[in-house]
């Protein structure tokens, strides 16, 4: 697994998440019928908040984001995106779990929705996410506090 870091996300950062979201998801939302070009990339913009994301870095590098917004009942984990050649190499499951170490001292338990048929569900449910409810488009999934 390759050095990373994350640091706090700050305004100047959405440009580089917008096209790694682009990236990342056009396989999945292609499959579900569902890819805009222009879409995909506006409501990143619209929903990103420095304030509770995160930037990954390799090697002092953008690799990548996730974002962990409080809510009334737990954290929503959002916007977890990684750069395609370095998806595999540990670095998600070491980000990940560092936030989940977060909640679980903080009390939190963690939701998140994930594509139907996305490969980072098998990411999820190995760091304890269980399924909620699930529609066509998005599984919704939970991981409670971890003792």
């Amino acid at each position: 697994m390759a050095d990373w870091n994350i640091r706090a996300a700050s305004t100047e950062d959405v440009e580089a998440v917008v096209e790694l979201r682009a990236v990342v998801m056009r396989a999945d939302l292609e499959r579900l019928g569902r890819y805009d070009e222009q879409r995909v990339r506006q409501r990143l913009r619209d929903g990103f908040d420095p304030a509770h994301t995160w930037v990954i870095e390799v090697g002092e590098a953008f690799a990548g984001c996730v974002a962990l917004r409080p809510a009334e009942d737990a954290h929503w984990l959002e916007h977890f995106y990684l750069a395609p050649h370095l998806q595999g190499t540990g670095i998600g499951s070491g980000v990940l779990r560092e936030l989940l170490e977060r909640c679980d001292r903080g009390g939190s338990r963690v939701r998140l929705n994930v594509l139907q048929g996305s490969a980072a569900r098998r990411l999820y449910e190995r760091h304890g996410f269980a399924v909620e409810s699930e529609d066509l488009v998005d599984v919704f999934m939970v991981r409670h506090v971890s003792l």
